[in-house]
């Protein structure tokens, strides 16, 4: 017989669940390779010392397998060895009960079996508390009103797939999460649902926990948690629901799409609206639904404040930027117009997410010119006079800095880099190395070693950072490829 044994709570088992594990000679219960298994531990206190205990333990406990086959064979194999197992003890006629955890006909391990032998035997299924009812009850959340649907979902759909049938409408339970849980939490956010959306693992466990959906840590997430998105109750209030936007600076890094983090790809993949310079959004992968608001790269405050005015309006608003959005770029921009702008925006719910800086990644081209202290200065005089530059420039070079050079050569400007490499020449030696390095990480990547004596301005424009190297930075020279540079992290070394 199939046996429902409830979510976790031993005292969640029915009486007739408890009758039939009683009179069982054979108890057979589901296991990973580890040992444990939940349904015996809901069970223990009800096993004898005449119990014939039968583990069937799970030969893979992911769908990842290098096997002949993958899964699906690994699996049918092993409910097949299952049943045969089971099949001898029926066989020698003692009764077998099969636990399960929740309901053994809901999404349970124990269906698979009954496949195989129910037309065999005589069988008998015992109906046990699912982990949904559990989870709404351990929540004190009524899941559907009046004539709402009901749907259940397994997290191990695709996001596209997750989200088409979030946005139908309904009350939703989303089981086997794991390792799937950040795809689902997107779909849910594309949805609108976040705000109904709650999150519950091991339910009726010791472990049970409950927690808001920004406390979770994808990382840590058990098969055994779900989310409940419950239907509303249109009879709490007829006041329509507040919408509650947010806005991300999200820095894309350099160039390599391999270098945008995974916190910021979630926030661009779930935002309703970018906002950003054309050619950094033209980066990004389309999304279905999600608008578009391109500009020039010269008005970053007229960008900043239209994305916290969307965010006022209840959208999902990611603001974007190459490289780091806190160095030279975006993230400044919308602190500046919040500072400025209505009151109301400084509790708007804005988050910075950082990227892989342009220096970062030409300084991890050649090694670690960047190695102990450095500084870093714009060279563009649109927002601060050339006056100012060229003090700090003199200032940086005096005190033996490293120095990176952001926006070195416009059109607009062709002189300024000359003079800049001439301040900092005033205060280094003539050798000292110089790394120019363009479009890291795009298609149009170039990295050019030479020293201040040596820099040609026709190898510079905007997309270049420069980095200069202090008086202890050092060259390795290497046969075949470009030397090795670094700033030594002691001024004792040499």
């Amino acid at each position: 017989m199939g046996v429902g044994v409830g979510p976790g709570d031993p005292e969640l088992m029915t009486v007739k669940a408890v009758a039939a594990i009683r009179d069982a000679s054979v108890i057979a219960y589901f296991s990973a390779q580890h040992g444990r298994s939940n349904s015996r531990a809901i069970v223990a206190s009800h096993l004898r010392a005449d119990h014939q205990e039968l583990a069937l333990v799970y030969p893979v406990t992911t769908e990842i397998v290098e096997l002949p086959g993958g899964y699906d064979a690994a699996v049918q194999a092993f409910y097949d060895e299952s049943a045969q197992r089971i099949a001898a003890h029926l066989d020698e006629r003692r009764d077998v009960a099969l636990i399960c955890e929740g309901d053994p006909m809901f999404y349970g391990s124990y269906m698979y079996i009954h496949d195989r032998l129910a037309h065999h035997y005589p069988t008998e299924v015992i109906p046990g508390i699912s982990s949904i009812m559990g989870a709404s009850a351990r929540l004190q959340t009524p899941l559907v009103r009046r004539d709402t649907p009901f749907i259940v979902l397994p997290g191990t759909l695709s996001e596209e797939q997750l989200y088409e049938q979030l946005r139908a409408g309904g009350a939703f339970a989303i089981m086997k999460l794991g390792r799937h849980f950040e795809k689902v939490r997107r779909a849910i956010i594309r949805a609108g649902l976040l705000d109904r959306a709650k999150y519950i693992e091991r339910v009726a466990m010791p472990q049970e926990r409950i927690l808001a959906f920004a406390d979770v840590n994808p990382q840590d997430v058990p098969y055994f948690a779900l989310i409940l998105i419950p239907d509303l109750d249109r009879n709490a209030s007829q006041e329509p629901p507040v919408q509650r936007g947010s806005l991300r600076v999200v820095g894309l890094g350099p160039g390599a799409i391999e270098w945008i983090s995974p916190e910021a790809r979630e926030a661009l993949a779930c935002a309703t609206d970018l906002v950003g310079y054309q050619s950094y959004l033209d980066r990004i992968p389309i999304v279905n639904g999600q608008r578009r608001f391109g500009s020039d790269n010269r008005v970053e405050m007229e960008r900043a404040r239209q994305a916290l005015a969307l965010a006022e309006e209840g959208r999902n608003v990611c603001v974007i930027s190459s490289g780091d959005p806190g160095i030279f770029a975006m993230a400044a921009a919308v602190m500046e117009a919040i500072d400025q702008g209505p009151v109301k925006w400084r509790d708007l719910d804005v988050r910075v997410l950082p990227g892989i800086s342009a220096m970062q990644a030409a300084a991890a081209r050649v090694g670690a010119p960047l190695g102990h202290d450095f500084c870093v200065i714009s060279l563009s005089d649109r927002l601060k006079p050339w006056e100012t530059i060229v003090e700090r420039l003199d200032a940086a070079a005096r005190a033996d800095f490293a120095i990176a050079l952001y926006n070195p050569l416009s059109s607009h400007r062709p002189w300024q880099f000359g003079r800049a490499c001439e301040i900092v020449a005033a205060h280094r030696d003539p050798t000292t190395p110089v790394l120019l390095a363009r479009d890291v990480g795009g298609p149009t990547e170039r990295i050019l070693m030479t020293d201040l004596s040596h820099i040609v301005a026709s190898d510079v424009d905007m997309r270049t950072v420069v980095i200069i190297g202090s008086s202890r930075t050092r060259l390795i020279e290497r046969k075949n490829a470009l030397p090795f540079m670094y700033t030594p992290r002691s001024y004792v070394a040499t």
